[in-house]
């Protein structure tokens, strides 16, 4: 069973949903031991990053999330369950993350310039809404099969700058080109929501699942 993992924050039932089209058994949960005896941990998530790692201590749920990333298990970030991985996000006020991955979250800059507005004094709003496209960088078992140039559904005004170039997996141009995924093992993390992703955030999420069935 997948663990899908409820700390108060997210579009769970979404997440879940998308992996029952797919034909793949999850399970949404904020017990500690389901997080230990899952196959794959999925860590979804929207809002404040800081509100998120209080709510995972109140839930003594960041215990057992460092252990399945030190243990290599199939693991899968969403939105801000990407950002929580790292080092820090300055989000309100400097909070510290899991601290599994060296690095920094941090805002869009303001007043990017809009290169496909008609005027040339547009910016661009915050936060990044909509369809996109990610541009492999390396490969990684939850991208097989989809194709380069992929368009995925974001909604988010922080993204994440890793210290090691060689993690990031995929990336994004919105003003800006950023971090859009991190891979390394068996752990895969993105900014974009598969679950709103439409056929290739599917795929996505049946890659993940063949992942979680091999783990023995």
């Amino acid at each position: 069973m997948i663990a899908i993992v409820d700390y108060g924050m997210g579009n769970l039932r979404s997440v879940h949903k998308a992996f029952e089209r797919v034909g793949v058994a999850a399970q949404v949960t904020s017990s500690p031991q389901d997080v230990e005896d899952a196959r794959g941990v999925v860590l979804p998530g929207v809002g404040a990053f800081r509100d998120c790692m209080r709510n995972l201590e109140r839930l003594e749920l960041i215990r057992p999330l460092r252990h399945s990333l030190s243990a290599g298990k199939p693991f899968l970030g969403i939105c801000l369950g990407l950002q929580v991985l790292f080092s820090e996000s300055e989000e309100f006020e400097l909070t510290q993350g899991l601290g599994h991955f060296s690095g920094r979250v941090v805002r869009f800059p303001a007043a990017m310039p809009d290169s496909d507005a008609k005027t040339s004094n547009s910016c661009l709003k915050v936060p990044h809404m909509g369809w996109n496209t990610v541009t492999p960088k390396k490969k990684a078992p939850c991208l097989a099969k989809l194709s380069n140039e992929s368009w995925f559904y974001f909604v988010h005004s922080y993204y994440v700058q890793p210290t090691d170039p060689g993690l990031v997996a995929t990336t994004t141009r919105y003003g800006i080109e950023f971090c859009s995924s991190v891979a390394q093992g068996q752990l895969f993390a993105c900014q974009f929501h598969p679950e709103k992703s439409q056929a290739r955030g599917l795929e996505l999420l049946r890659n993940f699942g063949r992942l979680a069935e091999q783990n023995q």
